[in-house]
């Protein structure tokens, strides 16, 4: 019988695919759990509406990215943050990804998610560093961050 996966069945199938399944296991199993729905020609092209929509949608994510990354390679985009330094421009605490996330709003009115940002470790030096943003699956973009003492 072919069935039309609704979600991901381990090591059967995974969400949005077209597998040929024994009669019982997918009328008892699957199609009773939720897991899967029978292939009708209904359902086929219910399920090519549903893909396109997604493709469409995740382009306009990419593309939104795309504009935000230009914003934030843009020259000017320079994200000024203090701290207090010792003598030798090592900081005395540090600058967590959660903090140049809420200066960039702050100062530009970018709206970022922590998470998005790549610093491996916190930055614990002043000057200008390049942190590494994860916008998207397809585009990664540099903030220009600049740490200057109280």
């Amino acid at each position: 019988m072919k069935v039309i996966f609704l979600q991901d069945v381990r090591g059967k199938g995974k969400r949005g695919e077209i597998k040929n399944v024994p009669d019982g296991y997918a009328q008892n199993f699957l199609i009773k759990q939720g897991k899967a729905k029978a292939a009708t020609s209904q359902a086929m092209s219910q399920l090519k509406g549903q893909q396109k929509a997604e493709a469409k949608r995740e382009e306009e994510l990419k593309e939104e990215a795309e504009v935000v990354k230009k914003t934030l390679e843009d020259g000017k985009t320079i994200v000024d943050l203090t701290a207090k330094a010792g003598t030798d421009g090592r900081l005395f605490g540090s600058i967590p990804s959660k903090q140049i996330a809420q200066a960039l709003e702050k100062q530009y009115g970018i709206k970022l998610d922590k998470r998005k940002i790549e610093l491996r470790e916190p930055i614990k030096m002043m000057g200008f560093i390049n942190v590494p943003v994860k916008l998207h699956q397809d585009v990664t973009a540099k903030i220009r961050v600049h740490v200057v003492e109280k």
